[in-house]
């Protein structure tokens, strides 16, 4: 394995001179470009290609393609209340859970020696299976169907454990390019997810070793480094962040395309109005890279979620119809909707995945990232039964919308109430280091002992080995 040491400052030389020789229109067009190949000349190209493949490929193209079709078979085929299918996608997200099982699988319990690629392998397996049983059988039973959907996310959940304990574990080798990393990974979600939506409503109106041993080390090292108030007291700001932002996108949804309280979108529309979204986490990627990744994560945080409560009014202005009063078309106002929303939501969601990533300690990353997200994912899915919950209580149901607006009301003020709870996030900049010093200095030991190469590198380089 060639030294990283020794290429270090002749690769930011050749990238410097690169960027320099280019100015201009066309200095922009190449910036991106020697951006990515500074990063896959550190971090080798196979780790570029996964983040591309799972994040770009698999959750943004297949996830924008699976959300919309899944909308409207819930609603169309399965003929369910928003409610009821705001509670089935909660259980779809089940899998994002339990993440640190998969963490855990990844991190100590290889297959025929290797640690990443037979989880690939089988996410990818598992999540074709799945979606294959569910299009082949046009009357499937709902508790069979919903089946199905939590497999073929458990296949998704599965690649991105995989995936983030790759980025995680660079992040701990090159910490000065975590952010960048995550911009590489928020990026290639975003551009996959544009392309996803943009199809997706014409898609979907066509074709309608030691293993106990070193399971209880890792289990220990998790639960001593989740002790430390450093790191749970940002995974608590985590999980409410999201918990108390009740998710109501399924009652919004059918508001949309119902023929007589709502604007009546057809499916080509929904399909392009979504396909803005990931325009707005392009820019919020963007931002945060040239812009904000430098802030401490608390100041990006308190901005992030009050904007997030500010901008969920303009859902309520839709749904009042007060968009019409100042000329403002249904199309064109949804559309500045969703725009600005996932904008919004990028970027407090960025500094919360750097924070993740800075806070993992050296030989479990995989599991202890994954643990984090499963938090995160926790929040998400007591977002979307709360939501559910609520839409329920002020009865919103598939051609009721009277108090939908209520519930939006209610959602927006919930948003900003995490910002009571900022101060359990720390000021330090992205490049601090939050770990305790016992666990720095475990970290420090594990790696003078590890010679291993992160496992996407192997993709490339087994043949010597085997």
């Amino acid at each position: 394995m060639v030294e990283e040491e020794n290429l270090e400052a002749p690769k930011e030389a050749v990238i410097e001179d690169e960027s320099e020789s280019k100015k201009g229109c066309c200095g922009c067009l190449w910036t991106p470009i020697y951006w990515i190949k500074m990063l896959a000349t550190e971090m080798h190209w196979s780790f570029v290609l996964g983040v591309v493949i799972v994040y770009g490929i698999s959750q943004g193209l297949g996830g924008a393609l699976a959300r919309v079709g899944t909308q409207y078979y819930m609603k169309d085929v399965q003929k369910v209340q928003p409610s009821e299918a705001q509670v089935y996608a909660g259980i779809t997200s089940l899998p994002w859970i339990v993440k640190p099982l998969w963490g855990l699988l990844t991190d100590v319990l290889p297959i025929f020696g290797y640690r990443r690629r037979p989880y690939f392998i089988l996410a990818g397996c598992l999540g074709v299976f799945s979606m294959l049983l569910l299009s082949m059988h046009e009357k499937l039973h709902l508790v069979f169907a919903v089946s199905a959907l939590t497999a073929s996310s458990a296949g998704i959940a599965i690649a991105d454990v995989t995936i983030d304990a790759c980025v995680a574990q660079n992040s701990i080798c090159h910490p000065s390019l975590a952010s960048d990393m995550q911009s590489l990974c928020s990026l290639c979600s975003a551009i996959g997810a544009l392309i996803g939506y943009s199809i997706s409503g014409i898609f979907v109106h066509l074709i309608g070793p030691k293993v106990n041993l070193k399971f209880l080390d890792a289990g220990k090292a998790m639960w001593t480094t989740l002790k430390f108030p450093l790191v749970w007291r940002p995974c608590l700001y985590m999980y409410l962040s999201f918990a108390v932002s009740l998710n109501i996108h399924e009652g919004l949804f059918y508001w949309y395309t119902d023929s007589k309280a709502g604007p009546s979108f057809s499916q080509e529309t929904v399909g392009f109005v979504l396909s803005v979204g990931p325009v707005g986490s392009i820019l919020a990627a963007i931002l945060y890279q040239n812009s904000l990744k430098d802030y401490p994560f608390q100041d990006v945080l308190f901005w992030a979620q009050l904007l997030s409560g500010l901008s969920g009014m303009l859902d309520l202005l839709l749904v009042l119809r007060l968009n019409l009063k100042f000329g403002i078309p249904d199309f064109v106002a949804l559309v500045i909707d969703e725009g600005i929303s996932r904008m919004v939501g990028q970027l407090k969601w960025m500094p919360l995945l750097v924070l993740s990533s800075r806070l993992c300690p050296s030989g479990i990353e995989g599991t202890f990232f994954a643990l984090l997200m499963s938090i995160d994912n926790a929040g998400v899915l007591s977002s979307s039964w709360g939501g559910g919950l609520l839409l329920h209580i002020l009865k919103v149901t598939r051609t009721q919308f009277h108090n939908l607006w209520l519930a939006i009301l209610i959602r927006n003020i919930l948003r900003i109430t995490p910002l009571c709870v900022i101060f359990l996030v720390p000021r330090g900049d992205p490049d601090t280091s939050f770990l305790p010093a016992e666990l720095e200095s475990k970290e420090e030991t594990a790696e003078a002992s590890e010679a291993e190469n992160i496992e996407l590198v192997a993709l490339v380089n087994s043949i010597d080995a085997r």
